[in-house]
């Protein structure tokens, strides 16, 4: 282990985060807010970024156990710093509950211990919309589409980092890579915002909608969530949620041109199936079951909510807890399906999802002819036997930790919806439950310990477990 390369690295994302306090520091001035928090938590970044990186190290041998101890250090130390504006401005008083809010924030989980939101400093509110926005493209993959590493460093990096069953480059050099994909990712970040604006959003609130919205994140700047909002403006964070939760070679096919190669992607096209088939069947239940006299409502508000859980971005303008059982169900399905690989969305991934019913089909056809020789197929290219039986071994770390983690929150003796929900929406990234953690609910009156379970739970299905857990084993830090 090659802890030299491992603190530079952290280094380098503290330095990352403390330039990023700029903005929060900007809205404190230009709304007349306290500087100090925000002066005090980036001399917290820079001075210890700067200590890290003072000894130039050698990144070119950066093997793929620094890559993963890297990423999982960096994830846990920028959610320590990063908690420090909500005990400073104190809107926060438990450092536990800071850190929670923190991580639901950096993972785009969105799930939140405050009861109010519109008393907080709107530099605060800035704060925790920019964290999804930070931590939905990756705060690693950010900090290598500004600073050069060389050798297999990025490429490390990259992969302990994005979501999805396997990583690749969408051009030769990993930098390259995560250039193109920020710079697709602030395009349509701007592009939601400006069209909010345009349909009469107050210039902030569109700009924390836009960062929520892009990250596939669930803070809210109003109490009432996103009810408040006009039905178009309702319709255009539906539709960004649901872009946002496109595998980003999607959009990079479309630039370009290769219109047929994107459309064949089949993880899109299940994305969108699954999606509509879930709004379809939201309707109908609602309508028939819940009797709902408004069918266009009915379909609109199905649409939002259907959007929101399945990109796990969070956002709300009613309580689902009133939804028919089936309504409620085809939720708890989508908050395990997620969104894409590649994209800012959680869960399980829709591609893993595609290819677990495929090693299904190819196990019954060899039960049925042992001697038959079948390849698994996506996108017209044979999948490699590594790629599936990582995310058949990922499935199972996958459940396996979500029962452990059931198991532990159950100790705070809530109800079964409670528990169950809490712990699928935030080891999904999803943010709101149901029962006491619904979406006009919150997190606050757990106790600390299920807390930092949840916290963990939030960075373990961000960095799709193996970053976090591998932290704790004693192989990991081994010198050889």
């Amino acid at each position: 282990m090659n802890l030299l390369v491992v603190g530079f690295v952290i280094g380098t994302a503290l330095l990352i985060e403390g330039g990023l306090i700029a903005l929060p520091l900007f809205a404190a001035l230009w709304y007349h807010e306290p500087v100090m928090p925000w002066l005090i938590t980036m001399a917290v970044c820079l001075v210890p970024g700067f200590l890290l990186r003072r000894k130039k190290v050698e990144t070119e041998g950066l093997l793929s156990k620094e890559g993963v101890v890297s990423t999982g250090l960096c994830w846990i130390v920028l959610s320590l710093t990063g908690m420090l504006p909500f005990l400073l401005c104190g809107a926060v008083a438990s450092p536990i509950d800071a850190f929670f809010e923190t991580v639901s924030g950096f993972t785009t989980t969105g799930s939140t211990i405050l009861r109010s939101v519109e008393v907080l400093p709107r530099s605060l509110l800035l704060w925790r919309s920019f964290l999804h926005w930070i931590g939905g493209m990756g705060i690693l993959v950010f900090m290598m589409a500004l600073i050069p590493l060389s050798g297999g460093t990025q490429m490390n990096l990259m992969k302990a980092e994005s979501p999805g069953p396997s990583i690749s480059k969408l051009v030769p050099k990993a930098q390259d890579t995560a250039r193109i994909l920020y710079a697709i990712y602030g395009v349509m970040t701007i592009v939601t915002i400006v069209i909010l604006f345009l349909l009469k959003m107050p210039l902030f609130d569109a700009v924390c909608i836009g960062f929520g919205a892009a990250g596939t994140g669930g803070f809210s700047v109003l109490d009432s969530g996103c009810a408040s909002y006009t039905y178009a403006q309702q319709v255009v964070i539906t539709i960004a949620m649901t872009v946002f939760g496109v595998n980003f070679n999607f959009y990079y096919l479309i630039y370009l041109k290769r219109i047929k190669d994107a459309l064949r992607m089949e993880e899109v096209r299940a994305y969108l199936a699954i999606l509509l088939g879930a709004i379809l069947l939201v309707t109908v239940d609602i309508a028939l079951v819940g009797k709902a006299t408004n069918v266009l409502l009915t379909f609109h508000q199905a649409a939002f909510h259907c959007s929101s859980i399945m990109t796990t971005t969070g956002y709300a303008t009613l309580d689902m807890n009133a939804w028919p059982s089936f309504s409620r169900t085809i939720i708890m399905l989508l908050m395990v399906v997620g969104a894409c690989a590649g994209s800012t969305g959680g869960g399980l991934k829709v591609s893993r999802v595609i290819l677990l019913f495929k090693s299904l089909a190819r196990e019954c056809t060899k039960i049925l002819h042992p001697a038959a020789i079948k390849k698994v197929h996506m996108d017209g290219r044979t999948v490699d036997e590594t790629v599936i039986r990582s995310t058949q071994t990922y499935f199972f770390i996958y459940v396996l930790g979500m029962v452990f983690s059931i198991l532990l929150v159950s100790i705070d003796n809530r109800g079964w919806d409670t528990t169950i929900s809490a712990v699928f929406a935030t080891f999904n990234n999803i943010g709101p439950g149901f029962g006491a953690v619904g979406s006009i609910n919150n997190f606050a009156d757990f106790s600390p310990f299920a807390k930092v379970v949840l916290s963990m739970d939030m960075l373990i299905g961000r960095l799709e477990i193996f970053p976090i857990v591998l932290l704790f084993t004693k192989q990991t830090w081994r010198k050889f």
